[in-house]
């Protein structure tokens, strides 16, 4: 590992192309763990470890383990976002592509660890402007795949696209963070798909 170590950190690149790579494998390293071993606490010296970088490189690079953690997990969502986005491609019709979606996002494993990620930005004022970057990317990926295929499609939503996905993902993160919160129930309990207005596009005769 220290062979490992010593070659990332000696690879002949720029410096600022060096540090780009290293925060990237840190983030890589930090959401495979965490997506292997959910619920559990990882340290900065295992994450560290997994990404071939000392454990100062953590708060180099991003402040503290949890800033880390946000960008670890939000990276998992997006990667899950876009298997969420193929299977609702498959969809044949409006009401089954909301079925779906619905039904896929609920069971992206990514989903607790972005509840915790939430969570953190509440409680930890510096951690918010690292959240609300990634929520901001997440919905300008989630209204062009909605866009794209609404448009493909010939469907329609009831509300400006940016609200659609804006309220949507809304209340699938609400619904976690809720039950994480010892909330009674599950997030089965939730009509996701309710919460999205696509809808077939009426024929004109």
């Amino acid at each position: 590992m220290e062979k490992k170590r010593t070659e990332a950190r000696s690879a002949p690149a720029p410096s600022r192309d060096r540090g780009r790579a290293t925060r990237r494998r840190l983030i890589e390293a930090a959401a495979r763990l965490c997506s292997e071993r959910p619920g559990a606490e990882v340290s900065v010296a295992e994450i560290a470890d997994a990404a071939g970088a000392f454990p100062n490189q953590v708060t180099y690079y991003f402040g503290s383990k949890d800033s880390l953690l946000v960008h670890a997990a939000f990276l998992a969502l997006l990667h899950d976002a876009r298997r969420v986005e193929r299977i609702g491609r498959q969809a044949a019709d409006a009401a089954a592509f909301r079925r779906n979606i619905a039904r896929a996002v609920l069971a992206m494993p990514s989903l607790p660890s972005v509840a915790r990620a939430l969570a953190g930005g509440i409680s930890k004022p510096e951690l918010a402007p690292v959240v609300d970057r990634h929520l901001q990317l997440l919905f300008r990926q989630s209204e062009r795949f909605v866009g794209q295929i609404i448009d493909s499609r010939g469907w329609q939503t009831r509300r400006p696209l940016s609200v659609e996905t804006r309220t949507f993902w809304s209340t699938a993160l609400g619904a976690v963070l809720l039950v994480r919160a010892g909330a009674h129930g599950t997030v089965a309990d939730l009509d996701l798909a309710g919460a999205l207005t696509i809808h077939d596009q009426p024929e004109h005769g």
